[in-house]
């Protein structure tokens, strides 16, 4: 792809997801989500491959979706009270519908089957951005009607995808799928306390973003598409294999990062009485840090087959260290003794 078009597309996915997050009209905000979507659409066909092809295809027509039922709910919601602002989804259905088409968005259970697929057909950067910063403008939207979401609706879709987002990934052996399937589980963790406190909630996609993006980098430095290639990754970058830890606080480790968002969601389900669901996604969670578990321990703790005891492979080729991925890691693996002060 020429420089200038790539320029061109990352520029539209950047205003339009500022555009759909900052607009107050219901109208504005489906335009912003309409170009967010046709931005990406030639991103992830780049690759002459028939698999990026279908995975364009599944990412156009569930976006199509989506992006009908939003224009559908919210044209409801106006008919009955007259109101296109995003704080006034008073009427009950449309608030449903727009939920529903929100979720469809952002790939959570039971709207997730086209997450895992289309990461699997794009390049790890377009998946990286997927992950990331396609998810802002819908969160964002979630967050303006916060007020009018069913909470026992939001609860249920959140621990079902807890749930499927743990064992869906614990099959996998591509890393994207791996990283699809944790990303519908953080999407319902982010769905559970939406509801009940929305601060806490963009907290949450925040440091999960935080995380994410430097767990994409290191894919993309060891070139790690699948498991097997994580028992070998050592050879060739041993230093950079030291920065496993970035999937234990993926995971929500306690040492780690990734811990802070849990323990304040946890902490504010049991401040409204909610301990039973609570319980239930701290131990779903556990499938999800199986997963992880897996990942870490087979490129930190397992000695793949080679052909010579003398001379390895790093002292030929040594990958240096990108400046985006240390930084990332610094912040994804030490910002656990900042979580007093986020508690209000």
């Amino acid at each position: 792809m020429p420089p200038l078009m790539l320029l061109i597309l990352m520029l539209g996915i950047t205003m339009s997801t500022i555009f759909a997050a900052s607009s107050h009209h219901w109208l504005m905000a489906w335009l912003g989500l309409e170009l967010n979507t046709l931005c990406l659409l030639p991103l992830i066909s780049k690759p002459k491959h028939p698999r990026a092809t279908e995975a364009t295809t599944k990412y156009f027509l569930t976006q199509a979706i989506a992006s009908t039922l939003v224009m559908f709910s919210s044209t409801m919601n106006a008919w009955e009270t007259g109101q296109w602002h995003l704080e006034q989804l008073s009427n009950n259905f449309a608030c449903i519908l727009m939920t529903i088409a929100l979720m469809i968005k952002v790939g959570t259970a039971p709207m997730h089957f086209w997450l895992p697929e289309v990461l699997q057909g794009s390049t790890m950067q377009t998946a990286l951005l997927i992950t990331t910063w396609q998810k802002i403008a819908p969160i964002a939207l979630l967050y303006s009607m916060a007020n009018h979401m069913p909470i026992k609706m939001t609860m249920m879709l959140g621990i079902t995808s807890i749930l499927i987002g743990g064992w869906g990934g614990i099959n996998q052996t591509q890393t994207r799928k791996l990283l699809a399937f944790s990303s519908i589980a953080h999407m319902g963790w982010t769905l559970m306390i939406i509801t009940i406190s929305p601060n806490i909630a963009v907290l949450n996609i925040m440091i999960y973003i935080t995380m994410t993006t430097p767990t994409f980098l290191l894919l993309i430095q060891l070139s790690m598409k699948t498991l097997k290639d994580a028992a070998t990754a050592w050879t060739t970058t041993p230093t950079i294999i030291l920065l496993m830890p970035i999937l234990m606080s993926l995971g929500g480790l306690p040492p780690l990062t990734g811990f802070t968002p849990k323990l304040l969601i946890l902490n504010e389900m049991v401040a409204q009485n909610m301990t039973p669901m609570a319980t239930i996604a701290a131990l779903a969670s556990l499938l999800s840090l199986m997963f992880y578990l897996r990942m870490a321990y087979l490129a930190t703790m397992t000695l793949p087959p080679i052909t010579t005891t003398s001379t390895m492979k790093w002292r030929l080729t040594t990958k240096s260290m990108s400046i985006p991925l240390a930084m990332t890691t610094t912040m994804t693996m030490m910002n656990l003794p900042m979580t007093p002060a986020l508690i209000p």
